[in-house]
């Protein structure tokens, strides 16, 4: 993860994935879900979701388990019934429609794959129950499989595939209905680590292919920012914000998706100084203020969060200047991670401020990198906090 969160980092100015296409798509929405509710007894598991999807985007729900993602797919696809709300797909009310009279197809985390079928039959499966004519399901099932790349593999049977190759079968399974809206639950959550970011960009690719609107639904940061072209954050039902990968990692609006996206140090503390070109926070935990190069209009004294992400912070062995934006402490934990590596530093409050400092960075300073209770010095620029009121 942090691997992903430092590319996002470095290519903050970089557009997101469809971007341009994105823009050139019609203003209206290609889905709209508007004002959706889902309650199982008094639980709320979907709480008055409103939101738009472009056509041929590929969005991600992301969250923890039990937040209602999973939910609102089901709605989409037609396996719940919403409460209340409404969801419109390409100008229809899906409203009553049942899962196989909606244009839209749901590929599984495990696949579904038939044991018996071939991988031919097994994609053919959907368009002979429609009574496709079996010159053009032919035809298209010999297109879907060129295009994910099974072509060779047409004749064998699931168990005679890899995880990955199972996964590229469901996909094209999927596509070839030529469905309007294509809905990912949990895509590649069989596969194991090296495997599902191998496959991710070409599922990705794949997808844009064939021009299709695809939301899916994750748990995996990663997943989530490598595949979307917007994330959707959701936490108890409800949505909290919805951006680009860049927009929700670089300006989170609340503490939750802070700490959901990545890692980060919140630091609390009052606002003492608020001006418009400049803000500072007065924080115990930091022992020290807090300065941040903007204005936040908020009263002095309000209460708030400063997210200053881990890879922001500098860590210094000789002492720094008097200031704000920097404190000492102890080194209490190493992660060694190769090209870089993550230190636990402690403060004097007993606050634990993690910094991410490159390998190289020892060696460009020509000195000894920090070793455990070594004392350091942490600090980080006036333009990297974001101030959080919730």
């Amino acid at each position: 993860m942090s691997e992903a969160i430092a590319a996002t980092k470095q290519a903050a100015a970089i557009p997101a994935r469809n971007a341009a296409s994105a823009a050139a798509t019609e203003d209206s929405a290609y889905l709209r879900i508007s004002g959706v509710v889902k309650k199982f007894g008094d639980h709320l598991a979907v709480d008055h979701i409103d939101l738009d999807i472009r056509k041929n985007e590929i969005f991600a729900l992301l969250g923890s388990s039990g937040c209602g993602k999973s939910t609102l797919l089901r709605m989409l696809a037609g396996m719940e019934t919403p409460t209340s709300g409404r969801i419109i797909l390409d100008g229809q009310d899906m409203q009553g429609l049942r899962p196989y009279e909606r244009p839209v197809n749901m590929m599984f985390q495990n696949y579904a794959l038939f044991p018996h079928m071939t991988v031919e039959q097994n994609v053919a499966f959907g368009l002979k129950q429609d009574g496709v004519s079996k010159e053009e399901i032919a035809e298209r099932v010999a297109k879907m499989l060129e295009l994910v790349q099974m072509r060779k593999f047409a004749g064998r049977k699931p168990h005679q595939l890899s995880g990955g190759q199972q996964q590229r079968v469901a996909l094209a399974r999927s596509l070839v209905k030529r469905p309007k809206l294509l809905l990912l639950d949990e895509p590649l959550g069989a596969l194991d680590k090296k495997l599902r970011q191998q496959t991710q960009l070409e599922l990705v690719n794949t997808i844009e292919a064939v021009g299709v609107t695809c939301i899916m639904v994750t748990h995996d940061q990663e997943e989530a920012m490598t595949m979307s072209s917007r994330i959707g954050i959701m936490s108890e039902g409800k949505l909290l914000q919805v951006g680009s990968p860049t927009e929700i990692y670089e300006y989170p609006n609340c503490r939750f998706t802070a700490e959901f996206i990545g890692e980060t140090n919140m630091f609390e503390g009052a606002v003492v100084v608020d001006e418009a070109d400049r803000v500072e926070i007065n924080s115990q935990e930091l022992g020290g203020a807090i300065h941040i190069d903007h204005g936040i209009t908020g009263p002095k004294g309000m209460h708030v969060w400063a997210s200053v992400r881990p890879e922001d912070v500098r860590l210094d062995k000789q002492p720094l200047q008097p200031g704000p934006n920097r404190a000492a402490g102890v080194v209490q934990d190493i992660a060694y991670l190769g090209s870089y590596s993550v230190y636990h530093v402690k403060l004097a409050s007993g606050k634990i401020v993690k910094s991410v400092v490159p390998s190289s960075r020892w060696f460009d300073a020509n000195e000894t990198a920090p070793t455990w209770d070594e004392p350091v010095y942490v600090s980080w620029r006036s333009d990297t906090p974001v101030v959080l009121t919730m």
